[in-house]
């Protein structure tokens, strides 16, 4: 496969892999530089198998930068489960719907619900400054089970914009954002791990690039991880802020054109 590939494209898709964990460490949004530089990289390849080789390398730098928070905050592993489990069965089951509900028809759906993420985030300054968990146990498991599973279902067919999902999520249930980012990291992990599952069965998934993608990718993830840690809450919700405008923009390019 890399003898198709040639060395400036190699290095142009290293970079953007180190770029996207880097950013997807500290607020998520990765996917927003990862995927359109492999689109763009490897045009002779097939759509789905750029979605799986993304999922890949994505995986890897998300799992190094989960375990990175995980050291530095604490969180309770039943409510990790509560939401991961879930949302790697809604991820199943939305790779294996990818090829028959037409994505085009989400994009303004998921562009207003961004745009309300952004207004919603922007309006509230002191939101998930402070940890000041709601509700009783069991309505948070509850509540992180129902979005795990819709959210997770939404990254396996789609995709952006999951990380402002979850952040959002547990943001309403109290967390701060250096704990928010540590809980979505985990439950991005587990909605990589279905789409990967599926899509690997497939054989839709280019493990050459896949993989080097990946070692640039934890390399990434490892530096934003330890940024937003040092960095607090205060620096993930501005990158938050950015990363959902960013997703905005995109998102709406795409609703525009593809209409």
């Amino acid at each position: 496969m890399f003898g198709d590939i040639s060395q400036a494209t190699i290095f142009f898709l290293i970079l953007a892999a180190f770029s996207a964990g880097l950013v997807d460490a500290i607020a998520g949004g990765g996917g927003l530089i990862q995927l359109p530089a492999l689109l763009i990289g490897l045009p002779q390849v097939s759509t789905v198998e750029v979605l799986g080789t993304n999922k890949v390398a994505s995986i890897f730098g998300t799992s190094a930068s989960a375990l990175m928070y995980r050291r530095s905050v604490k969180t309770d592993a039943k409510f990790l489960a509560s939401m991961a489990i879930p949302a790697f069965i809604g991820s199943v089951l939305g790779a294996l719907s990818a090829s028959k509900i037409p994505t085009q028809s989400m994009r303004p759906i998921v562009f207003i619900l961004l745009v309300a993420v952004a207004i919603y985030t922007w309006r509230k300054p002191d939101l998930g400054a402070i940890e000041l968990l709601r509700h009783d146990a069991k309505k948070r498991f509850s509540i992180s089970a129902l979005a795990g599973v819709v959210i997770g279902f939404y990254d396996g067919i789609f995709g952006p914009g999951t990380g402002s999902f979850l952040m959002l999520t547990l943001i309403y249930l109290g967390f701060a954002f250096l704990s928010a980012s540590a809980i979505a990291k985990v439950v991005n992990v587990s909605t990589n791990l279905g789409a990967i599952l599926v899509f690997g069965f497939h054989g839709a998934i280019i493990w050459q690039v896949a993989l080097v993608l990946a070692i640039a990718n934890i390399v990434g993830g490892l530096m934003g991880a330890r940024l937003a840690i040092s960095g607090g809450s205060t620096l993930i919700r501005k990158v938050f802020l950015l990363v959902t405008l960013a997703l905005i923009v995109k998102v709406g390019i795409d609703t525009v054109t593809n209409w």
